[in-house]
């Protein structure tokens, strides 16, 4: 997917949540399978759609007073870790995961749920760890010991 100094992921992380939700869409469309009472769908996911918001913003609003790309396909220049990156170390993988988690649960579907879940494999192998492989090779010491005082999700 890419070339030079960059992690290598095995696709974009936005492309590869938005195929998911297009997916689960899909195959709810002809096999509907609610996951809660029909009441409670919008009640539960649209909490979940709100929170994802204000975490990407700040995540990105982080990532531009570090000045380093926030896109996979450039080289990472600087470790970020102010904002949300001090509890999360993918707070924007976070919020897509909200985000989908939300619209799961309004849409009320199964099926987004199970994308979802498929969704987070891929993420975990092909995009976190290939992210976090090329961030010890590029920022050594000063990476492990963010990764150290930093969880993963939250």
């Amino acid at each position: 997917m890419t070339t030079g100094d960059t992690p290598g992921l095995i696709g974009r992380p936005p492309l590869i949540y938005l195929a998911s939700i297009l997916i689960g869409l899909a195959l709810q469309w002809p096999w509907p399978v609610q996951v809660v009472p029909g009441a409670w769908a919008a009640l539960l996911g649209a909490p979940l759609i709100l929170a994802a918001i204000p975490i990407f913003a700040s995540a990105v609003a982080a990532f531009r007073r570090a000045g380093t790309p926030i896109q996979s396909v450039r080289p990472t220049t600087r470790l970020v870790h102010t904002g949300p990156y001090r509890f999360s170390r993918n707070p924007i993988y976070l919020a897509f995961t909200l985000l989908h988690l939300g619209i799961s649960l309004w849409v009320n579907s199964v099926w987004l749920l199970v994308t979802l879940l498929v969704t987070l494999v891929v993420m975990s192998y092909g995009v976190i760890a290939r992210e976090e492989r090329y961030l010890e090779r590029r920022f050594g010491d000063d990476y492990r010991r963010y990764k150290g005082t930093v969880r993963r999700w939250l």
